[in-house]
């Protein structure tokens, strides 16, 4: 066996181009290589018999958590059965049309339709392009510009890595393109004037996105996009009334508004959808990642009524709609979906996420809040990060060489625990599957505190 996982490492250094690694260091054996073999609730094993709980989620995605039997039945049961049909011209399968079904049901109310991809970036994309359509259909050629804010996180491809407010996501990528424009990020602790309240600090969001609006010609501006919390972008709550006043801007100039779900959707912050937490009114919204617990691979656009009503027009006036996908509702996919959304219900898991979400952000904050270099400890639902500063009454931050995240991510995995040293920050976030128990919520704070100690002292 050992012979085995170092061959394993070895093909895996030689051949595997690894997404957002520093690959340089790790084809040159500078970084580790874990081949993970299996898992089961809130935790993962790797080859080497080395288990650790899981409080990512994978990355955010295994929301019904690992070794799901019922979801493996379901994808087993359909590859043999029907492995594969494309969706293209009215064709569909039991499976496909079934969870359509059954995600509108679920959906804030409004929503009309689903159009299936395979993840969140191509979701995104698929977004884009109905945008266009919709304004090229009602005779708004000019009204094509998308905002998107500063640290939301869309995508990487073209168009949703150009969505996309992270640096990292840009370097050399000649990222982002027109006719994306990016606005204030609504990130409280990192605000420009620390003597506003909340409700001021929204407001001055608010007043910035309208000031964009009038300057780039409120009849060039199609839509806004955003997560209900920011998710890579730091993990970040909207302050209070965000919401609420972006929404008011967005209608006083007819444009449409994005939220992207693709974290969200499916029982995360302790409701079936972010936008019903937040009191969203989206007329698009982007799901992948907990519609199938990423047992496999599929994502969605859930069409309001109102855009539906203006695609149907096209289509009257142009024929079929140009766009698609050769795995769009595939039908292996569709089932592990449905299964899933059976067991979030069956066990349930939204509520859960709501409770244990509380309890384990109030322990984290107990444990950590008021070490010395902790500036916040902040999250929603079963979503929970901590930032770290050189100096917490200045707000003063560490200088990005030191790395301070990664090595807290570092030192959490030497005690058995999973945490994401998110980017553009030093930044530890969690967010572990929504059957976490309470138990499993203490195990991770107590490896949280002692890694936080082990780097920035007690």
């Amino acid at each position: 066996m050992l012979d085995r996982n170092n061959e394993l490492t070895a093909w895996d250094r030689d051949h595997f181009f690894h997404p957002s690694t520093h690959m340089g260091m790790h084809a040159r054996g500078e970084t580790p290589t874990r081949v993970i073999a299996g898992g089961e609730g809130v935790y993962i094993t790797d080859v080497n018999g080395r288990t650790s709980l899981d409080a990512f989620a994978g990355l955010y995605c295994v929301n019904v958590g690992y070794g799901r039997q019922k979801i493996a039945d379901a994808i087993a049961e359909q590859a043999k059965n029907l492995a594969y049909y494309h969706a293209y011209v009215g064709h569909g399968t039991e499976a496909s049309i079934t969870l359509s079904k059954m995600i509108i049901d679920r959906a804030p109310e409004s929503m009309s339709r689903v159009y299936f991809g395979l993840s969140g970036s191509d979701a995104n994309e698929t977004n884009v392009k109905l945008i266009w359509y919709y304004n090229n259909i009602l005779g708004r050629p000019d009204k094509k510009k998308i905002i998107s804010r500063w640290r939301g996180y869309h995508g990487s491809g073209v168009m949703t890595g150009s969505l996309t407010g992270l640096a990292l996501f840009h370097n050399a990528f000649d990222l982002p393109r027109a006719p994306i424009l990016h606005t204030e990020a609504p990130y409280y602790f990192r605000r420009p004037d620390r003597s506003m309240d909340e409700e001021q600090f929204s407001q001055y969001c608010a007043d910035k996105l309208e000031e964009m609006i009038v300057n780039e010609g409120p009849d060039t501006i199609a839509a806004f996009i955003g997560e209900p919390i920011l998710g890579t972008g730091g993990i970040v709550p909207p302050p209070k009334g965000y919401w609420q006043k972006i929404q008011a801007v967005l209608a006083k100039y007819d444009i449409l508004l994005i939220a992207d779900e693709v974290v969200t959707g499916f029982g995360r912050l302790g409701t079936m959808f972010g936008s019903d937490h937040y009191g969203m009114k989206p007329d698009l919204i982007t799901i992948a990642k907990g519609l199938t617990s990423a047992y496999a691979p599929l994502s969605g656009t859930i069409v309001s009524d109102k855009v539906w009503q203006v695609l149907v027009q096209g289509s009257d006036e142009l024929g079929a709609i140009g766009h698609g996908w050769t795995y769009s509702s595939h039908p292996i996919c569709a089932a592990a979906g449905v299964a899933n959304l059976e067991l979030i219900d069956e066990l349930g898991l939204i509520e859960n996420a709501g409770t244990t979400g509380a309890y384990f952000r109030e322990r984290l904050a107990e444990a950590v809040g008021g070490h010395r270099h902790v500036g916040e400890v902040r999250g929603d639902g079963l979503m929970a990060a901590v930032e770290f500063v050189e100096d917490r009454d200045d707000r003063r931050f560490f200088d990005v060489s030191q790395k301070i995240g990664p090595q807290v991510s570092a030192a959490l995995a030497e005690r058995g625990v999973i945490g994401r040293a998110m980017p553009q920050g030093d930044i530890l976030g969690f967010a572990p599957p929504l059957c976490l128990t309470r138990d499993e919520a203490d195990i991770v704070v107590k490896a949280a505190t002692a890694a936080i100690e082990q780097v920035l002292g007690r």
